[in-house]
C-alpha cells in the first residue's frame, strides 16, 4: 500500500471527480502528497468536492474547474494549464461515468447508445489525445480508465454499455501501445492502465439499501487506494494491463 507522501511532487489530474468515485479519490491522492487538478461538468458538485478533500487532507493543493470533455479544444485546454501552472502531469485518473440498460436485449434503445458514447467512449478519446504528450512527459506517467466487468462479459440488457466500455478499453489499450513505441526501447516511464470493477459502492448507497449485499462490488475507497497503488509499479508492469479489483467473469 502506498503510504503518506508516495505521490509528493506529483500532479495527477481526475476528470468526473464530482461523484462518490472522484470525491474518494481526490481525497487519497492528496493524503499521498500528489497536487491534484479537478474537472467535472457540475460545477456545485466539484467544488464540494475539491473543498472536501482539501479539508480531510490538512490542505493539500487541490484544485478544481468545470471541463467539457466532449469538447476536445477545452480538454486540451485544460491539459496545457495544468502543466503550465504546476510544470508538469503525472496523471490522468478518468472517472467519468455513467449507466443506461434495458430489461431484455430486444428493448434495448439505441438512445441510449448514443449517450453512453459520448460519455464513455468520446470523453476518454479526448483525455487521451489532450493528456498524451504531457504524460510522456513525466518521469511517471500514468492514465488509468476505470472499467466493468461487463465489458468482458456482457448481459443481453446491458448491450449499449459493456460495448461502450469496451471501446473505451479498447481505445485505452492503444495509448498504451502509443506509450510503448513512444520509449523507442529504453525503459518505460508512462502508462496506460485499465481498473477494472464490477460496480462501486459507496457510503450512502449502503445506508440506503441497508440489506443488500453489494456481493463483488468495489469499495470507492478501495478503488482510490488502487489508483495511488498503480504509481507504485513499474509502467512496464502496468502498461496495456487490466488490472481486476473484482473477479474476472
Amino acid at each position: 500500500m502506498a503510504g503518506n507522501g508516495a505521490l509528493s511532487g506529483a500532479v495527477i489530474a481526475v476528470a468526473g471527480a464530482g461523484g462518490p468515485a472522484g470525491r474518494a479519490a481526490l481525497l487519497r491522492l492528496a493524503e499521498a502528497g500528489a497536487t491534484v487538478a479537478a474537472a467535472d461538468n457540475d460545477p456545485e458538485r466539484l467544488a464540494e468536492a475539491v473543498d472536501a478533500a482539501r479539508y480531510a487532507s490538512g490542505g493539500a493543493t487541490v484544485t478544481g474547474e468545470p471541463v467539457d470533455l466532449l469538447d476536445l479544444q477545452s480538454t486540451r485546454d485544460w491539459a496545457d494549464h495544468i502543466e503550465k501552472d504546476f510544470g508538469r502531469v503525472d496523471g490522468l485518473v478518468h472517472l467519468v461515468g455513467g449507466w443506461r440498460g434495458s430489461e431484455t436485449f430486444i428493448k434495448t434503445s439505441l438512445d441510449d447508445w448514443d449517450f453512453l458514447e459520448l460519455l464513455l467512449i468520446r470523453t476518454v478519446q479526448h483525455t487521451s489525445l489532450a493528456f498524451f504528450e504531457p504524460l510522456q512527459r513525466s518521469d511517471r506517467g500514468r492514465y488509468l480508465l476505470i472499467s466493468a466487468a461487463g465489458a468482458t462479459k456482457p448481459t443481453a440488457g446491458n448491450a449499449s454499455y459493456a460495448a461502450a466500455k469496451a471501446a473505451a478499453e479498447a481505445w485505452t489499450l492503444a495509448l498504451a501501445d502509443a506509450f510503448r513505441k513512444a520509449g523507442g526501447g529504453e525503459e518505460l516511464t508512462s502508462a496506460a492502465a485499465i481498473l477494472v470493477v464490477k460496480a462501486l459502492v459507496h457510503d450512502a448507497m449502503r445506508a440506503d439499501r441497508p440489506n443488500a449485499k453489494f456481493a463483488g462490488f468495489t469499495d470507492v475507497k478501495d478503488l482510490a487506494e488502487a489508483i495511488v497503488d498503480v504509481w507504485d509499479k513499474p509502467a512496464a508492469e502496468v502498461n496495456g494491463n487490466r488490472l481486476w479489483l473484482t473477479e474476472k467473469p
